[in-house]
């Protein structure tokens, strides 16, 4: 070689490693992507949902699989066949999972129903628990002013205006059903 050419460098042949199981595997691409941080990942995105070609507006060649149709119509039939049965099928599927989707809705809307049912029956529970307890604070303040004691006024305004904290039980809660 010439004294001023230089050598190429010789890259370094990393030895095969077969992942024995997809933890390794994932490691394995982890270790090869963080080789070179600064190089862009790629991220895949959901691929979308096939959907099959509509149904053709206007169809020139009508065929069956008669016997007077030559072998070579046989395998364009079969085709048009084999695509309106995936067309079929794909349709079915659809309204199987809309069903499903509607199905659960329903269920949605009677969980939260029965849960708005259950939240006011003990909104009620609680308000007249409160009016029972108002009443026996009432009763009580009323024998005390009948002996004569008239230095309990001040628990009388709290009767009259039971300014009480605000219950977070009486907010709504969803008895969620699974699907």
């Amino acid at each position: 070689m010439a004294e001023g050419a230089k050598r190429p460098v010789k890259k370094v042949m990393q030895p095969l490693v077969i992942p024995r199981n997809a933890a390794e595997e994932q490691r394995l691409k982890l270790e090869r992507l963080m080789r070179n941080p600064e190089k862009q990942v790629p991220i895949l995105e959901k691929p979308k949902d096939w959907a099959p070609r509509p149904p053709p507006e206007f169809v020139r060649d009508v065929m069956g699989s008669s016997a007077g149709a030559g072998s070579g119509e046989f395998h364009v039939y079969r085709h048009l066949r084999r695509r309106e049965y995936m067309r079929e099928e794909f349709m079915e599927k659809q309204a199987a999972q809309q069903r499903l989707e509607d199905e659960f809705q329903r269920k949605l809307d009677n969980n939260r129903r029965v849960a708005e049912e259950k939240t006011e029956k003990r909104r009620k529970k609680r308000q007249k628990l409160k009016e029972k307890k108002i009443l026996v604070k009432k009763a009580k303040n009323e024998l005390t002013t009948a002996e004569g004691s008239d230095e309990d006024s001040s628990s009388e305004e709290e009767v009259k205006s039971p300014n009480e904290k605000v219950d977070d039980s009486e907010e709504l809660s969803f008895v969620m059903g699974g699907r």
